[in-house]
This record gives structure tokens, C-alpha cells and sequence, in this order.
């Protein structure tokens, strides 16, 4: 799981689990390249005694190195493929911009098919193909219908599709064009001013730093060669995770992930990045005419494979990540009205990501809402939750998981997160048992060992003005 375009960021990719937040493009939108029949959920899923069981996750290697997870599910006739490549943003490099158009570049052109035929391909086969650009990966969906006389054309398209592309040279400068034209048209909301300065404060030079779709300078220095040389490296097998789920066998999945794999670049698994160095605590205003003032606070956090995720999920949603019944909610929205939504994101990435805390209020109320906030945070930080909070919390995590995975896509996109992040395939049944045996002590040991209320970095970005006293609380 959220990677950074607005509404930001995205809970599209969230990882696993229903609070936490990849870091992703923040983008919450995913490309749709081709629209064919609409193909429901599988709900008998809800309800049996565990996830796992149920749906018999099988892994294996392709001849080319790419990993592969399969789920067997006869429930509707359908097909759905996810694959992640380890290309997104992080791989850069001094081409801020590249692994989001090279993702997007994809569809647009194959050997004898532009964009325009490629969908029209896959609308005719009941078939719908997908594009999540995120700063660690990139992912690529297709659902289809199971039947080998739909199912067969689709996977050759979809593999002709993310390992044959053609880079086409029209699409190539429309593309870059949108890309400019977007940034340009954020350069002023104060929204999107406020995250990327609270990332370049908590990053510094480190890769997620900087924004997914780039900018100028990057995009317009992004060549043919550059793009057909990104794909090369970053779209290679030995880089790539399949994750299959659907009406089929496990020699179909095998035919199918062979297929892939042999369509796409030969090369290795590409380097994942480093950790960042231990950002500066602080706090900056950034004057902008406005009647609101956009409020953001941020801290290191956990990487997806820290032993601590799921008590620090549960405590991210028990301070502001789960809406209403939430401390920040309570005491900020709830019982003084100073703000429409005040949200904590714990936002988990390959490499160290980020808490954050993100709110708008009335801007001669800016400094003392702020004070407020901090306020709540210490006593969270330094006592932790009630046992009848964390009760709660755990009842409402326990109770929405198997809704959240009832779905053939919604779980092949949570295979593809076990391949990508090196999780065991008994995960689904780890997290309901790590979060039903989750403790007070565990929380507040997992808060005190990665987060602090001295080390937020805090970003304003509103008009400046007198303030004003808070009002009294409505209880």
C-alpha cells in the first residue's frame, strides 16, 4: 500500500492492510487503457475460517527469474494478472520523471497496433488493462475473462503490451506535454506546495524526495533511447513479480506466467534503495493568500517489513487514520470544529517511509490548532491507547479485512504486494493473528521505538495573520 499528485496521497496501493499507506505517486487514480465487461467480486471468500486456506497461494520461479504467486479461484469465470516491476520513481536517477512515463508509454504502441487499436483489442475480448505508477514499483493489471478463447489473446496482448512496447514518438511528446502542463497547474495549490516541501525536508537528496511524475527539466531531457534504455533495466524479468488469481489451473497460471516472463527484457533484480539519512526536526511557514491554512506533520517511519507494522497500523488508526472515533477527530473536528478532516497516515515503503499528520483550518486559528495537535500527539506518544481503544480498533481491523479481500482483484493485488515485498505467503493469516494478539505493551513499545513528537517536521502553508484564541470545546 500511497505513491505524489493529488488527493494526496493516494490509499490505492495500500499494503496488505487497511490503515497503513505505500508511498506512492499519490496520484489515487488508476490508468485504464481498456474498458470491456464488468466483472464483480467473489464474496463466498467472507467467512470461511482463514484466508489462506481458502485460497492455497502457490509460488515458483519463471526460467527468466521472475516470481510468481497464484491463487486457484473457480468462484466467477475470470482472470486477473498483476505485474509489479521493481521501476518506479526510486529509479530515476538523474532523470527525475522517466518511470512514470515510461509506465504510461505502455498501451500507446506494439508492432503493428497504436494505442487506439490496442484498446479497441482488448475491449473486444471482455478485457480491461490497468496502470499504477508508484515511487518503488510499477504495476500492471489485466482482467479477463478465464475462457482460453478470451483469456488466450489477452495474456499475448498484455504481454506484447508491457514487454514489446514501441515508444511511438507522437505519443512519446503528447505525453511529456501532459506531464509539464500538470505540474505547471500544481505550482500554486497550496495543498501540493505543502507536501513537497515536507518531503524534501524529511528526504533531503534521498530518491523519495522528489514527486513520481518528475519535473520539467527531467521530462523535457528524457529521450527515445532514455525511455527504451529505463525499460530495458527496469522492466527485466529478474525485476518482476506476477501475481495471478482466477478460474484456472495451476498449469494455466504456469503457461500464462511463462508467457509474460519470456516477453519482457532479460536482466537481473535491480538494487532496491537505500535508506534516508535522519532528517532535521523543524518547522517553516510558507506564506500564500488564502483563508485556510494547509497544516502537515511528518516524521521517518517503518519500512513494509518492520516487525512493528501492525502495532503501529493499529495505533496510526487509533490516533487519526480510522475517520471518526479517532483522538485527532475527536478533539480537533469532533469537539471544537476547527477543521473539516484531520488525517494521520502511516505511509510504508521498501526503504524507510513516513508518519504523517495532515489537516486544513481557519488561518487566524493556524498556530494554536497546531498546538493542539502537537499537544494530542505527545500524550498518544507518551501513554499510547486505552485498552478500550486499542479493543476497538483491533474489533474494526479483524472485522473489515476479509471484505477488504473479497475481491479476485483486490487479492491479486495483495499477492503481488507479498511478492514485491518479501512477505511469507502466510501473511493473510499472520496479520489477522498479529492483530488479535496485539497488545497494549506492543503499541507502546513499537511507538516508542520509531516515533517522537520532537522529531516532527512541521510545514504551513496560509496567509499570515493575528491570530485568534481556540474556542471552547463542545463536549
Amino acid at each position: 500500500m500511497i505513491k505524489r499528485n493529488a488527493p494526496i496521497p493516494t490509499i490505492s496501493d495500500q499494503v496488505m492492510a487497511d490503515t497503513s499507506i505505500a508511498r506512492s505517486d499519490m496520484t489515487g487514480e488508476t490508468t485504464t487503457l481498456a474498458l470491456g465487461s464488468k466483472l464483480e467480486t467473489f464474496g463466498d471468500l467472507v467467512g470461511k475460517t482463514t484466508i489462506r486456506r481458502a485460497l492455497n497461494i502457490q509460488t515458483w520461479n519463471t526460467a527468466e527469474g521472475a516470481k510468481v504467486l497464484f491463487a486457484e479461484a473457480r468462484e466467477l469465470p475470470m482472470l486477473d494478472i498483476f505485474l509489479t516491476v521493481a521501476a518506479g520513481s526510486s529509479q530515476d536517477d538523474w532523470t527525475p520523471g522517466i518511470a512514470r512515463l515510461t509506465s504510461y508509454m505502455l498501451g500507446n504502441g506494439i508492432d503493428g497496433k497504436d494505442a487506439s487499436v490496442i484498446a479497441q483489442d482488448f475491449e473486444a475480448l471482455g478485457a480491461r488493462l490497468g496502470i499504477e505508477p508508484y515511487d518503488d514499483r510499477a504495476t500492471f493489471w489485466l482482467r479477463s475473462l478465464s475462457a482460453a478463447q478470451q483469456r488466450e489473446p489477452a495474456v499475448k496482448l498484455f504481454s506484447e503490451v508491457v514487454g514489446k512496447p514501441t515508444f511511438p514518438s507522437d505519443a512519446v511528446t503528447r505525453l511529456k506535454n501532459l506531464m509539464i502542463t500538470s505540474i505547471e497547474n500544481e505550482k500554486r495549490e497550496p495543498r501540493r506546495i505543502a507536501w513537497d516541501e515536507l518531503y524534501k525536508k524529511l528526504y533531503g537528496d534521498h530518491p523519495y524526495a522528489y514527486r513520481t511524475n518528475g519535473n520539467e527539466k527531467g521530462i523535457n531531457a528524457i529521450t527515445l533511447a532514455r525511455l527504451k534504455a529505463f525499460h530495458a533495466k527496469g522492466y527485466a524479468a529478474g525485476n518482476a513479480v506476477i501475481a495471478i488469481i482466477g478460474d484456472l489451473s495451476r498449469e494455466d497460471a504456469q503457461v500464462i506466467a511463462a508467457q509474460v516472463s519470456a516477453s519482457l527484457p532479460k536482466g537481473p533484480k535491480l538494487a532496491k534503495v537505500g535508506d534516508p539519512a535522519e532528517p532535521t526536526a523543524g518547522a517553516m511557514h510558507i506564506h500564500s493568500p488564502s483563508s485556510q491554512t494547509q497544516i502537515l506533520l511528518g516524521q521517518p517511519g517503518i519500512t513494509r517489513n518492520d516487525p512493528d507494522y501492525v502495532a503501529l497500523m493499529a495505533s496510526n488508526s487509533i490516533l487519526g487514520g480510522s475517520g471518526f472515533g479517532s483522538r485527532l477527530v475527536m478533539e480537533v473536528r469532533e469537539k471544537r470544529g476547527l477543521t473539516y478532516d484531520i488525517t494521520s497516515r502511516l505511509i510504508t515503503s521498501s526503504a524507510t517511509g513516513t508518519f504523517t499528520i495532515e489537516l486544513q483550518t481557519r488561518a487566524e486559528m493556524s498556530e494554536n490548532t497546531l498546538e493542539l495537535v502537537q499537544e494530542i500527539v505527545r500524550d498518544f506518544f507518551a501513554n499510547g491507547p486505552t485498552q478500550k481503544e486499542l479493543d476497538d480498533i483491533k474489533r474494526q481491523m479483524t472485522g473489515s479485512f476479509p471484505l477488504e479481500v473479497a475481491s479476485n482483484s483486490a487479492i491479486g493485488s495483495r499477492l503481488a504486494d507479498i511478492g514485491f515485498y518479501d512477505l511469507p505467503i502466510s501473511h493473510f493469516d499472520d496479520y489477522m493473528t498479529a492483530i488479535r494478539e496485539l497488545t497494549i505493551e506492543q503499541v507502546k513499545t513499537a511507538i516508542y521505538r520509531h516515533l517522537s513528537a520532537e522529531k516532527m517536521i512541521i510545514v504551513t502553508v496560509g496567509p499570515t495573520v493575528p491570530q485568534k484564541e481556540l474556542p471552547a470545546t463542545a463536549e
